[in-house]
Order: C-alpha cells, then sequence, then structure tokens
C-alpha cells in the first residue's frame, strides 16, 4: 500500500512505498522546540521507500547533533529527518505531514523524562524515559526484519 503526503503550499509531494517500520511520539526537547508543540509524531520508514515527487528540500543540521532537518523551500513545512549513525538509512517521515495522518498513531512514545507534564498517554502504548534500548524490545518482527534488510543492503 502507498500514502502520499506534501507540505502546506503544496510544493511538496511525496510518496510512502510501505507501511513504516515504527511510529514514534518523541517528546524531547528539541522536538518541542523545533514544532513548538508538545511532541511530535515520526514514521520511520527506509529511505528507499519514500519517492520525493514534487518540490524542493532545504536541509538544516543541528549544532552537536545527529539530527538534519528537511523542510519544504517554499513554505518551510518541516518533511522529515534523518539521524545519522544506526537510522542513517532510514527517514523520520512527519506523520501530520500524510495525507491521512490519522492512519498512523503511534507505536511508542520517546524521551517521555521531558514531556509536558499536561501530556495524557495511554496505558497500552510503551513508554520510555529516553530512546529505548533494544529495537527488539518495541518493534515488530517484521519490521525487525526490514530494518536488517536496509542495513544489509547499505554497507
Amino acid at each position: 500500500m502507498e500514502y502520499s503526503g506534501g507540505c502546506l503550499c503544496g510544493a511538496v509531494h511525496y510518496t510512502l512505498k510501505a507501511a513504516p517500520l515504527i511510529v514514534h511520539a518523541c517528546h524531547c526537547t528539541q522536538c518541542q522546540h523545533l514544532t513548538g508543540s508538545a511532541f511530535v509524531m515520526n514514521a520511520v520508514i527506509g529511505k528507499d521507500d519514500v519517492e520525493l515527487a514534487t518540490g524542493t528540500l532545504n536541509a538544516f543540521t543541528f549544532e552537536h547533533t545527529r539530527h538534519t532537518a528537511f523542510s519544504c523551500d517554499q513554505c518551510a513545512t518541516y518533511v522529515w529527518s534523518e539521524y545519522a549513525g544506526r537510522f542513517s538509512n532510514c527517514w523520520f517521515v512527519r506523520v501530520g505531514t500524510l495525507d491521512q495522518a490519522n492512519r498512523f498513531p503511534p507505536d511508542v512514545h520517546i524521551y517521555t523524562g521531558t514531556r509536558q507534564p499536561w501530556v495524557v498517554i495511554a496505558d497500552d502504548i510503551p513508554c520510555y524515559a529516553e530512546f529505548y534500548p533494544d529495537l527488539k524490545a518495541v518493534w515488530p518482527e517484521h519490521s525487525l526484519q526490514r530494518f536488517a534488510r536496509l542495513n544489509a543492503t547499505r554497507q
């Protein structure tokens, strides 16, 4: 199944050619500052499963981090991120930029140690004060297998 998305002004359009590996709700202070919100929703997906159909993205790398943000060069909508290292073969797509964002609720909440105190998290969703220590503890088996294949093809 494919999922489409884009920026606010319509200049950027993209397609996800597969379902996300996992969906994070990130409550870190960087995401809070960057979005002006309490948290951000990221659909983690292999770069090969994302096709930029139209538009141009600007890249901004945050000083002293492994985080690069990509935004529309017209309206500055933050479309996805890249994190160097373990996830360098993935995009962290902003769920809110998907045409059917409601199809991608969080699988896990991360960095809840810095979440806003009024954010209520459902009891049935895993939460971690920081990033979870082991993918196997959180990711479904089919996502672990896809991620392993991504890593094997990028070496």
